[in-house]
């Protein structure tokens, strides 16, 4: 039986044809010390929509994905708070150029810190077209696009869900600007999107909806 959907009005929770894995990616352990202060990655932090003709490396991959969601003890807390501690968040990755890491759409697999491949080939035009041809999603090396589980926050938050969902998604969404930051990085969030199509494009399941978008690249 398929999961039920629990979303606000108008969100569907449909798509099209799940995608099935091509195999993993074990990323580099995330850094938990660094440079840059948490003020001084606030005081920088900046909506960034231009970016050098440069690639990511996969240690930045790792560490903006760990900012996002990574578990951050053996029980499996994250980086990001939770409501109840029920982690509806689901993030991928769309690759288009980055040292060490194929072109492609991944899921980030939290507890093992390993990218799922989904697809191959650089899908970020296809992204850029559905999210109202936003150019930086095109010409930025890396996306990460956050969808979300109503469902699991429902069984015990009922109404409330969506609300403690979305809030989540910002949580983890500021995790990946105050990182980009600390790594030299720029960034910008967007939510105007096709949710449905951007949902076809990833080849999310039934149960998950498309919640907000962060390109990241080198300013």
């Amino acid at each position: 039986m398929a999961a039920l959907c629990v979303a606000p009005l108008g969100v569907s929770c449909r798509s099209a044809q799940k995608a099935e894995p091509l195999g993993t990616v074990q990323l580099p352990a995330p850094q938990q010390t660094g440079a840059v202060s948490v003020e001084e990655a606030l005081a920088k932090r900046r909506s960034i929509r231009q970016y050098k003709n440069e690639p990511v490396t996969l240690a930045e991959v790792s560490q903006l994905v760990w900012a996002a969601q990574g578990a951050t003890n053996e029980a499996g807390r994250r980086t990001a708070p939770s409501a109840g501690a029920l982690y509806p968040l689901e993030l991928y990755v769309v690759v288009g150029r980055a040292k060490d890491l194929e072109p492609g759409i991944y899921k980030y697999l939290t507890r093992e810190h390993k990218l799922s491949k989904l697809a191959a080939g650089d899908k970020r035009a296809e992204l850029a077209a559905v999210a109202l041809g936003q150019k930086q999603i095109a010409e930025g090396p890396v996306t990460f696009i956050f969808s979300g589980v109503y469902e699991r926050t429902a069984r015990r938050y009922k109404e409330r869900a969506a609300r403690y969902v979305h809030m989540e998604a910002g949580h983890a969404a500021q995790n990946i600007c105050l990182q980009a930051v600390a790594l030299g990085l720029g960034s910008v969030v967007m939510g105007a999107f096709e949710d449905a199509r951007v949902k076809s494009v990833l080849g999310m399941p039934e149960e998950e909806a498309a919640l907000y978008i962060v390109t990241v690249g080198r300013p």
